[in-house]
């Protein structure tokens, strides 16, 4: 049963975080890494046969490499999760009264009086004393518990569809303008990617915009310079 919202018409974009920083991540590195190959490639070697192998495998392997490094990187904080809760939950067999004071200590850092702290602690205990203490004491909710599958899912995808637009750009660019126009198409791609970040995380759309595209630009210049200097696709 879920819970109602005490802002039901106004809700927290907290509960957007987890999905939304893999997606983001996704988003971001399939564009400039993608772009960034296909300028490379270009810079070498023009040849659109080249640019479009180059492309195309980069989209794939770096699907598969975000999905996967998602996952793995995730799954490591959640079995961190379980354990610190596990913990916690043998703490509260052997020593209860002791893990009571510890909660109730947290509440008087937090500002209350040691009555209240103590009051505060005691029912929190009675009511369900493992929840208290692993939203109080490790600062785990629902809101921020990790969630593997997902953050794998919106990173593998937001990658593969935001790597095919540099792909799908150098494809259908005039012949000798593969490096332009990837470059201007990734550059608004990339602006549009920060104000959908942004948008969807209720922030300034502005240092956000900035924030995707300076970078995104950095990486896609050392690159295509890389490409130029030695002649040989990176």
């Amino acid at each position: 049963m879920t819970k109602p919202s005490a802002h039901p018409d106004d809700p927290h974009y907290l509960t957007r975080s987890g999905w939304l920083r893999a997606a983001v991540l996704g988003a971001n590195d399939g564009i400039v890494s993608t772009s960034s190959l296909v300028v490379g490639v270009a810079a070498a070697d023009p040849n659109p046969t080249a640019v479009l192998i180059a492309g195309v495998a980069g989209l794939a392997a770096g699907a598969m490499s975000m999905a996967a490094g998602e996952y793995v990187s995730v799954s490591s904080q959640s079995d961190i999760e379980r354990a610190d809760i596990a913990r916690e939950t043998q703490a509260l067999k052997d020593s209860p009264e002791e893990e009571l004071e510890e909660l109730a200590a947290i509440y008087r850092e937090r500002g209350l009086s040691d009555k209240t702290a103590l009051l505060v602690a005691r029912e929190l205990h009675e009511k369900d004393a493992l929840a208290a203490h692993v939203r109080d004491e490790l600062g785990l909710s629902e809101v921020h518990v990790a969630n593997p599958l997902q953050a794998a899912l919106a990173s593998g995808v937001t990658f593969s569809i935001a790597a095919a637009i540099p792909v799908l750009a150098a494809i259908f660019a005039p012949a000798g303008t593969i490096i332009p126009v990837v470059l201007v198409v990734s550059v608004i791609t990339l602006a549009i990617l920060g104000a959908l970040g942004a948008k969807a995380g209720a922030a300034p759309m502005a240092p956000a915009i900035m924030r995707v595209v300076l970078w995104g630009v950095f990486a896609m210049a050392v690159t295509a310079g890389v490409g130029k200097l030695f002649g040989i696709a990176v």
